[in-house]
């Protein structure tokens, strides 16, 4: 590809910031050492200012969590008439928001666990569904702000109001069963998935820490499970890519109850902004399939050139 000017869009203000930037950071020396010219923006309120002086040819957005993964960046780099990597608008007001998500997953024969919207309110007065269940914002990523309410929880029954958890935090969440089981993960690029990676925490289960500090998760790539399991999650996650109009790089993730078999796979959310991070999952799986991590990088800065590569 011919050399590009491409900003790197990282950091801004939602509780995944140092996640980003720790994403942009790679993703702007790979482009560095391919021979593009790259412009660093750590995203404030004068993003557009900052976009309009650089002038560049593509925008690589590493944004993580709102605004940049919720359509709001995405509507004005539209309005901006840029190109930018990943997912446009409609598909990032959807797929970050968990419910709408399944919405428009489920009714295409897409297994993702029940579950409703709850006011936190309520919760202090009787569990919405029956212990074990997980508790969990509608539109945050990277497992921020999840709880799992069992029986042997310390949060009180029902919930005490002075228990540390995303009641604190929220005014809604989002209820779901509690699927027992393993943490499976696959990513997609471009229309092919990867492979599948099984996340064992060391400790609890796959929460913000676990993924981004080294040494609490084991990654298994690829998992060590029966093939029909691998290639539904494949199939799966390729479907709910092209169903959601996702581009560039996605990774879906599954629970997986290894005591039923394909029955037992269900979507939990499909995050349209993956992490780019050393620890992160897409790079490992590229990786795994002989992809260099600025060949990656590239491929999805291709993706964003294409005539097709927004909506």
């Amino acid at each position: 590809m011919t050399p590009l000017h491409i900003a790197v869009l990282m950091g801004g203000w939602s509780a995944e910031r140092d996640v980003s930037l720790m994403s942009g950071k790679g993703i702007a020396e790979a482009l560095e050492s391919l021979g593009h010219r790259v412009t660093r923006i750590d995203m404030g309120r004068d993003v557009a200012a900052k976009l309009a002086e650089a002038k560049p040819d593509v925008v690589f957005n590493a944004l993580h969590g709102t605004p940049g993964e919720d359509g709001t960046v995405q509507g004005m780099l539209d309005l901006m008439g840029l190109r930018y990597t990943h997912s446009g608008l409609v598909t990032s007001v959807i797929a970050i928001d968990k419910q709408l998500t399944k919405q428009a997953l489920v009714p295409h024969g897409i297994p993702m666990p029940g579950g409703r919207i709850v006011r936190t309110e309520g919760l202090y007065e009787a569990d919405p569904l029956p212990r074990p269940y997980v508790l969990k914002p509608v539109n945050e990523g990277s497992s921020v702000g999840v709880a799992i309410v069992t029986d042997e929880a310390n949060y009180g029954n029902p919930i005490s109001r002075d228990a540390k958890g995303p009641w604190q935090e929220f005014d809604e969440l989002l209820a779901e069963p509690f699927i027992r089981g393993r943490e499976l993960t696959t990513a997609v690029l471009g229309d092919k998935a990867l492979g599948v990676t099984e996340l064992k925490p060391k400790a609890g289960f796959y929460d913000y820490d676990a993924k981004y500090t080294d040494g609490l998760t084991e990654h298994v790539c690829p998992a060590q499970i029966p093939d029909e399991i691998t290639q539904a999650c494949m199939a799966i996650a390729v479907e709910a890519h092209r169903l959601l109009g996702c581009k560039g790089a996605s990774r879906t993730d599954f629970r997986w109850d290894d005591n039923q078999g394909v029955a037992g796979l269900f979507v939990l959310e499909v995050n349209t902004q993956p992490g780019m991070t050393p620890l992160s999952l897409v790079p490992e799986q590229a990786k795994h399939i002989g992809m260099t991590y600025p060949q990656l990088v590239q491929a999805i800065v291709e993706e964003a050139m294409k005539e097709d590569a927004r909506g």
